[in-house]
Protein backbone atom coordinates (compact mmCIF):
# COMPACT_ATOMS: atom_id res chain seq x y z
CA UNK A 1 0.00 0.00 0.00
CA UNK A 2 2.83 2.35 0.86
CA UNK A 3 4.36 1.77 -2.57
CA UNK A 4 1.15 2.83 -4.31
CA UNK A 5 0.86 5.99 -2.27
CA UNK A 6 4.51 6.85 -2.94
CA UNK A 7 4.11 6.24 -6.67
CA UNK A 8 0.97 8.40 -6.76
CA UNK A 9 2.72 11.24 -4.93
CA UNK A 10 5.68 11.08 -7.34
CA UNK A 11 3.36 11.27 -10.31
CA UNK A 12 1.54 14.28 -8.86
CA UNK A 13 4.78 16.14 -8.13
CA UNK A 14 6.19 15.37 -11.57
CA UNK A 15 3.08 16.60 -13.34
CA UNK A 16 2.91 19.80 -11.27
CA UNK A 17 6.61 20.46 -11.97
CA UNK A 18 6.08 19.94 -15.68
CA UNK A 19 3.19 22.43 -15.68
CA UNK A 20 5.41 25.08 -14.03
CA UNK A 21 8.09 24.91 -16.75
CA UNK A 22 7.36 27.13 -19.78
CA UNK A 23 7.31 25.39 -23.16
CA UNK A 24 10.63 25.65 -25.02
CA UNK A 25 9.18 27.83 -27.81
CA UNK A 26 8.00 30.45 -25.27
CA UNK A 27 11.31 30.98 -23.50
CA UNK A 28 12.41 34.59 -23.88
CA UNK A 29 16.13 33.94 -24.27
CA UNK A 30 15.66 31.81 -27.43
CA UNK A 31 16.16 33.33 -30.85
CA UNK A 32 13.70 32.60 -33.65
CA UNK A 33 14.54 29.52 -35.73
CA UNK A 34 14.31 31.39 -39.03
CA UNK A 35 16.68 34.31 -39.35
CA UNK A 36 16.23 35.09 -43.05
CA UNK A 37 13.29 36.72 -44.81
CA UNK A 38 12.45 33.49 -46.60
CA UNK A 39 10.55 30.87 -44.68
CA UNK A 40 12.44 27.59 -44.51
CA UNK A 41 10.54 24.44 -45.37
CA UNK A 42 11.21 21.58 -42.97
CA UNK A 43 12.30 18.29 -44.51
CA UNK A 44 9.51 15.90 -45.44
CA UNK A 45 9.02 13.25 -42.78
CA UNK A 46 7.24 10.81 -45.08
CA UNK A 47 10.01 9.52 -47.33
CA UNK A 48 7.54 8.37 -49.98
CA UNK A 49 6.51 12.01 -50.55
CA UNK A 50 9.99 13.49 -50.55
CA UNK A 51 11.50 14.36 -53.92
CA UNK A 52 14.47 12.26 -54.92
CA UNK A 53 17.73 13.61 -56.20
CA UNK A 54 17.94 12.05 -59.65
CA UNK A 55 21.14 13.74 -60.76
CA UNK A 56 23.73 11.96 -62.89
CA UNK A 57 24.71 8.77 -61.06
CA UNK A 58 25.94 5.95 -63.32
CA UNK A 59 26.50 3.56 -60.41
CA UNK A 60 22.89 3.88 -59.27
CA UNK A 61 21.75 3.50 -62.90
CA UNK A 62 23.63 0.20 -63.11
CA UNK A 63 21.97 -0.98 -59.90
CA UNK A 64 18.55 -0.03 -61.24
CA UNK A 65 19.21 -1.96 -64.46
CA UNK A 66 20.23 -5.04 -62.47
CA UNK A 67 17.05 -4.82 -60.41
CA UNK A 68 15.03 -4.29 -63.60
CA UNK A 69 16.61 -7.38 -65.15
CA UNK A 70 15.58 -9.39 -62.11
CA UNK A 71 11.98 -8.23 -62.38
CA UNK A 72 11.97 -8.75 -66.16
CA UNK A 73 13.12 -12.37 -65.79
CA UNK A 74 10.56 -12.88 -63.05
CA UNK A 75 7.81 -11.66 -65.41
CA UNK A 76 6.95 -8.57 -63.39
CA UNK A 77 7.13 -6.14 -66.30
CA UNK A 78 5.63 -3.12 -64.54
CA UNK A 79 8.27 -3.28 -61.82
CA UNK A 80 10.98 -3.75 -64.43
CA UNK A 81 9.69 -0.77 -66.39
CA UNK A 82 9.87 1.41 -63.28
CA UNK A 83 13.44 0.36 -62.61
CA UNK A 84 14.53 0.98 -66.19
CA UNK A 85 12.89 4.41 -66.18
CA UNK A 86 14.79 5.31 -63.03
CA UNK A 87 18.00 4.09 -64.62
CA UNK A 88 17.41 6.44 -67.57
CA UNK A 89 16.78 9.28 -65.12
CA UNK A 90 20.08 8.62 -63.37
CA UNK A 91 22.00 8.28 -66.64
CA UNK A 92 20.30 9.37 -69.86
CA UNK A 93 23.28 8.20 -71.89
CA UNK A 94 22.96 4.56 -70.85
CA UNK A 95 21.95 2.74 -74.03
CA UNK A 96 21.27 -0.54 -72.21
CA UNK A 97 18.63 1.09 -70.02
CA UNK A 98 16.82 2.51 -73.07
CA UNK A 99 16.95 -0.85 -74.85
CA UNK A 100 15.59 -2.72 -71.85
CA UNK A 101 12.91 -0.07 -71.36
CA UNK A 102 11.81 -0.58 -74.98
CA UNK A 103 11.71 -4.36 -74.58
CA UNK A 104 9.65 -4.03 -71.41
CA UNK A 105 7.23 -1.60 -73.06
CA UNK A 106 6.83 -4.13 -75.88
CA UNK A 107 5.94 -6.84 -73.36
CA UNK A 108 3.39 -4.46 -71.84
CA UNK A 109 2.00 -3.82 -75.36
CA UNK A 110 2.73 -0.10 -75.14
CA UNK A 111 4.11 0.61 -78.61
CA UNK A 112 4.27 4.36 -78.11
CA UNK A 113 6.57 4.02 -75.10
CA UNK A 114 8.55 1.28 -76.86
CA UNK A 115 9.01 3.51 -79.93
CA UNK A 116 10.23 6.38 -77.75
CA UNK A 117 12.69 4.15 -75.86
CA UNK A 118 13.99 2.47 -79.02
CA UNK A 119 14.42 5.82 -80.76
CA UNK A 120 16.46 7.13 -77.84
CA UNK A 121 18.47 3.87 -77.86
CA UNK A 122 19.26 4.33 -81.56
CA UNK A 123 20.36 7.92 -80.93
CA UNK A 124 22.79 6.80 -78.27
CA UNK A 125 23.99 3.49 -79.72
CA UNK A 126 23.59 3.93 -83.48
CA UNK A 127 26.37 1.41 -84.17
CA UNK A 128 25.05 -1.31 -81.85
CA UNK A 129 24.82 -4.93 -83.04
CA UNK A 130 21.04 -5.00 -82.96
CA UNK A 131 20.48 -1.47 -84.30
CA UNK A 132 19.40 -2.68 -87.74
CA UNK A 133 16.93 -5.14 -86.21
CA UNK A 134 15.37 -2.39 -84.11
CA UNK A 135 15.16 -0.03 -87.09
CA UNK A 136 13.25 -2.73 -89.01
CA UNK A 137 10.93 -3.24 -86.04
CA UNK A 138 10.21 0.50 -85.86
CA UNK A 139 9.57 0.59 -89.62
CA UNK A 140 7.04 -2.25 -89.30
CA UNK A 141 5.16 -0.37 -86.57
CA UNK A 142 4.50 2.63 -88.82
Amino acid sequence: MLRWVTALLLICFASSYARQQPPPELKKDRKPAVTSDKEEVPPEEDTSLAKEDLSFNPLQATKEIAAGNYYFKKGSYLAAEGRYKRATQYNEGNAEAWLKLGETAEKLKDRKAARTAYTKYLEIGADAKNAEEIRKKLARWK
